[in-house]
C-alpha cells in the first residue's frame, strides 16, 4: 500500500524579510496584510507541533522570514529545535531559514535538525525577474552547503510565476544536480499586495508538471505538493498522487490557511493510502 508523507510548517518568525521577492507576502516591501512577529513563543510552537504530530505529520519545518541566518536567528532556531527534540521526539525537524553557511548548518544539525529546506524557486535564468536583492547562485550554494553538512536536503520551487516551460525544465535539472531527498512543488498563489500577477496554471498543466518532476527527479524519495495545492487543484486534489506526488503539507502554510486537516486525512483514507510514520517508509 502506498504511503504518503505528511509535512507541516511552523512560521516561527513572520513578515520581517527585507528582500524584494515578488512572489512572497513576507517581504516588508509590499506591505501585504499578514501577521508579523519576530519570534513566536515557544509554548505556541510546542502546541502546534503536538497538534500536527497527532494528525500524522512526520516533518515539522521551522521557517523564518529573512534572507538568511544571522547569529540571533541561529540561536533562536537551535533553542526551538532542542526543545522540540526533547518534547516531541517523533517529529523530524526541518529548518528553513534562508541562505546558510556550512558552519551554521552544522550548528542546526547539532541542535537536532535533520533536514534543511532551501528552494531554488525557479530557473537561474528567470530568477532576476522575480528577485533582485540576492542572486540565484546564493540559493544553489546554500543547497550545496546542506549536502556537505550531512543534513538532508529539501529543495524545490514555484510554478506559475510567468516562467516558460524551458525555465521549469532548467529548475528541475538544477535540482537533479543537487539530489534532494524531498522536492516541494509550490503553485503560485497571488496576493493583491504583490506585483506578480500572471495567468494561473490550469489543473491539467499543473498535474503534468508534477509528472515531469517525478520523471526527472527519479532519485528523490518524495515529491511534495505544498503551497497553492487547494487553490490550484480544487476538487481534483486526489489526482496529484496519480501524477507522482507522495507527500503533502498538512495544516496551514506560511501566511495562508490550508485545507482543514481532517479533510486531507479523509481524502487519503478514501484513496486507500497509509500515512508514513518513519522517514524509511515506502
Amino acid at each position: 500500500m502506498k504511503k504518503i508523507f505528511l509535512c507541516s510548517i511552523c512560521n516561527i518568525n513572520s513578515g520581517t524579510c527585507n528582500e524584494d521577492c515578488k512572489f512572497c507576502s513576507q517581504s516588508v516591501k509590499y506591505k501585504a496584510d499578514i501577521e508579523r512577529y519576530r519570534q513566536k513563543p515557544m509554548e505556541q510552537i510546542l502546541e502546534e507541533a503536538r497538534r500536527l504530530e497527532a494528525l500524522g505529520a512526520l516533518g515539522f519545518c521551522l521557517v523564518t522570514a529573512q534572507k538568511g541566518l544571522d547569529d540571533k536567528t541561529l540561536d533562536f532556531v537551535c533553542n526551538v529545535a532542542s526543545t522540540l527534540k526533547r518534547e516531541v521526539p517523533r517529529l523530524r525537524l526541518i529548518a528553513c531559514n534562508g541562505t546558510a553557511s556550512f558552519e551554521q548548518l552544522n550548528e542546526l544539525r547539532r541542535a537536532g535538525v535533520s533536514a534543511y529546506n532551501h528552494n531554488l524557486e525557479t530557473s537561474r535564468e528567470f530568477y532576476p525577474q522575480v528577485c533582485t536583492t540576492h542572486p540565484w547562485d546564493e540559493r544553489y550554494e546554500t543547497c550545496e552547503n546542506v549536502n556537505r553538512s550531512g543534513l538532508k536536503l529539501i529543495s524545490g520551487g514555484i510554478f506559475g510565476m510567468g516562467e516558460t516551460q524551458e525555465d521549469r525544465l532548467s529548475m528541475l535539472y538544477s535540482l537533479k544536480e543537487l539530489n534532494p531527498i524531498s522536492v516541494p512543488l509550490n503553485f503560485y498563489h497571488h496576493n493583491a499586495a504583490l506585483p506578480l500577477n500572471p495567468s494561473p496554471l490550469t489543473i491539467d498543466e499543473s498535474l503534468e508538471l508534477i509528472s515531469l518532476a517525478r520523471k526527472i527527479l527519479d532519485k528523490a524519495d518524495r515529491i511534495m505538493i505544498a503551497g497553492g495545492r487547494e487553490i490550484t487543484f480544487k476538487e481534483r486534489q486526489h489526482e496529484i498522487f496519480e501524477a507522482g506526488a507522495n507527500s503533502i503539507v498538512i495544516g496551514n502554510y506560511l501566511t495562508t490557511a490550508g485545507r482543514e486537516a481532517h479533510a486531507d486525512l479523509m481524502m487519503l483514507q478514501d484513496l486507500g493510502f497509509e500515512i508514513a510514520m518513519t522517514p524509511e517508509d515506502k
